[in-house]
């Protein structure tokens, strides 16, 4: 790995000083140890770029916290969460790959997919994912990355809701609780506040990783671009990598969250109507002045364990100008609601995010 620049250490020692991890005079972390997945990534280097910051902000009261689900919410789910798939299911899959695949392609395909999630990024990558309509899946596949980059990367990592239409994206990362938003935290944001203050003003995730709201639960709120805008640059330096759960197509906040990111995902559930429906998003997408597909990749989600939709078919379809299609297989986890848990999904659900997660972070740190 190329030796990490003078400038990088200094971020890491302002930065990861804040938070109490020693900084060695190569510019790599001393303490915690590296996970032994393998070498740990370059931490992401401040940026330069400038962010329409109030000169001196005012001073702003600390919002209440509200509860994700309140306790007769929670009384509505008496079972324990279900595994992705059916114990029939599992045996089904083991026998096939014991006569069908090469155990030494699978070890290798994982190896290669772990090492694109941990490949190491100079500034923060920001993903956005969408969709042409609700209940496509969008929040739940934005849960999906954030928990697999967290769950393969020593860095931080940051998932933002950018959606007002009261989605399910604390819901499915099993956020208990919520107190600034997006358009709280643009408010108080400055260049100048530490790692630490930063992430006072997030909600810590149990699988790792931290969260910014766009609501608390209420009907009404909104975020503006200009409160977006000046959060996602504020952040980009603290983060290797940010998911944001984008309100869907043609929305305004979502078109240009687009304009900015780094990389994109478009969800298109695996239906037909949710296949003629996202292929036109594509052509506008292809005709802009400075094309998004090269760096954008579809997510065809089954909702379904019943789909009559040719995934063969709907791949050739949906690949304008050679766009990637990657398919997110039924998961009967996903499927039940709740907040996700990554053991409990179905090998071929994880397997099918981890190529999606480390093909869409490519692309973006190509970008």
């Amino acid at each position: 790995m190329v030796g990490v620049s003078q400038g990088q250490d200094d971020w890491q020692r302002a930065v990861l000083g804040d938070v109490g991890v020693g900084v060695g005079v190569s510019g790599q972390e001393v303490s915690p140890a590296p996970p032994p997945l393998a070498t740990p990534p370059t931490p992401v280097q401040a940026q330069a770029a400038q962010a329409p910051y109030p000169s001196a902000p005012a001073p702003v009261q600390a919002p209440a916290a509200a509860a994700v689900l309140g306790p007769d919410a929670r009384a509505l789910v008496s079972a324990k969460p279900r595994s992705g798939e059916s114990v029939l299911g599992r045996g089904i899959g083991t026998l096939r790959r014991l006569f069908t695949s090469s155990a030494a392609a699978e070890v290798e395909q994982a190896t290669r997919v772990g090492q694109q999630l941990q490949q190491p990024v100079t500034t923060g990558r920001q993903i956005v994912v969408t969709g042409v309509r609700g209940g496509a899946g969008k929040s739940t596949l934005a849960a999906l990355l954030g928990s697999v980059y967290a769950h393969y990367r020593p860095d931080p990592v940051l998932v933002v809701e950018a959606d007002s239409t009261l989605g399910t994206l604390p819901v499915r990362l099993g956020v208990e609780s919520l107190r600034w938003t997006v358009e709280d935290l643009a408010r108080v944001v400055a260049p100048s506040m530490r790692f630490d203050q930063i992430t006072g003003y997030l909600a810590e995730l149990p699988e790792g990783g931290w969260l910014l709201p766009c609501t608390r639960g209420q009907i009404g709120a909104q975020v503006s671009w200009k409160s977006y805008e000046m959060v996602a640059v504020a952040l980009r330096r603290y983060f290797a990598v940010t998911v944001v759960d984008c309100e869907s197509l043609p929305g305004e906040l979502a078109r240009s969250a687009m304009a900015g990111a780094q990389a994109r995902v478009i969800v298109a559930p695996a239906t037909l109507e949710g296949v003629t429906s996202t292929r036109p998003v594509l052509e506008w997408m292809a005709s802009l002045p400075r094309p998004m597909l090269p760096s954008t990749v579809v997510a065809l989600v089954a909702t379904s364990p019943d789909t009559v939709l040719d995934p063969a078919a709907a791949t050739e379809y949906l690949a304008v100008d050679g766009v990637r299609v990657v398919a997110v297989p039924y998961d009967r986890h996903l499927a039940a609601g709740g907040a996700i848990r990554l053991p409990l999904l179905a090998r071929g659900t994880r397997d099918g995010v981890a190529a999606l997660a480390a093909e869409v972070l490519g692309r973006a740190v190509r970008e």
